[in-house]
């Protein structure tokens, strides 16, 4: 297969004879001196397996979000393989967050403690920029850079907030409270936005019964032996 792009946990890559898209889910983690944290901008390290652990764990959830009519990139996947197959979208380097309690880098960018309940939930968009620090973008920004059409952007945030809807009361079942996630979306030729890249603990932060926020190698795992995929 053809690379077209390298990312910090997956790779996407082109089946030139088919013309078939697939994401190859990487045992690399992101984090920092060691120790991983999903809302980190660099590889903290690797961890064997992990990257089929994350396509299970995807694989679960976009078929979940698809049963809840959210239009998603997902086609299908190989475990063994780690590949997992998805529609040929346009991809925008954006991302697009929501926050049920402030956490992590909003607390330092805007002097907040941790913890703090936000209802109703607190959505931002980013430019996927390591270089400049993941700065948030603005729907006039998108428009004039050429990033999304009109409208992309309202439709893209309405999409977030229906896959945190989900997401939050999947996770509850677990004995998971959402903290807040983030996704990627995808457009087709006509400009349908689809729920594009993954949905693993690489895109959210959880807090468990006990109070403590699990990793996201810590939480995949958990996530298996909740949903007995182990």
């Amino acid at each position: 297969m053809k690379k077209l792009y390298e990312g910090k946990t997956k790779n996407v890559l082109l089946d030139e004879e088919t013309g078939i898209v697939h994401l190859l889910f990487k045992d690399s983690a992101t984090g920092e001196n060691g120790v991983f944290d999903p809302g980190s901008n660099s590889v903290g390290g690797s961890v064997e397996g992990k990257g089929k652990i994350g396509l299970k764990v995807s694989n679960y959830f976009f078929e979940l979000m698809e049963k809840n009519g959210i239009p998603t990139h997902y086609l299908g996947g190989d475990v063994d393989q780690g590949l997992m197959k998805v529609r040929n979208l346009t991809v925008p380097r954006l991302e697009f967050v929501c926050r049920y309690f402030t956490a992590g880098s909003m607390c330092r960018r805007f002097d907040l403690e941790e913890g703090l309940v936000f209802d109703p939930p607190y959505t931002e968009v980013t430019l996927k920029s390591d270089e400049q620090g993941d700065p948030l973008i603005s729907e006039r920004i998108c428009l004039m850079k050429g990033i999304l059409s009109e409208g992309q952007y309202d439709e893209a945030l309405d999409i977030t907030l229906r896959v945190g809807e989900v997401l939050r009361k999947e996770l509850a079942t677990l004995n998971l409270t959402l903290i807040d996630f983030k996704i990627e979306v995808g457009y087709d030729e006509n400009g349908k936005i689809y729920v594009a890249d993954e949905i693993t603990p690489d895109i959210w932060r959880v807090r468990d019964e006990n109070g403590n926020i699990p990793n996201q190698i810590d939480c995949a795992k958990l996530i298996l032996e909740k949903l007995g995929m182990n």
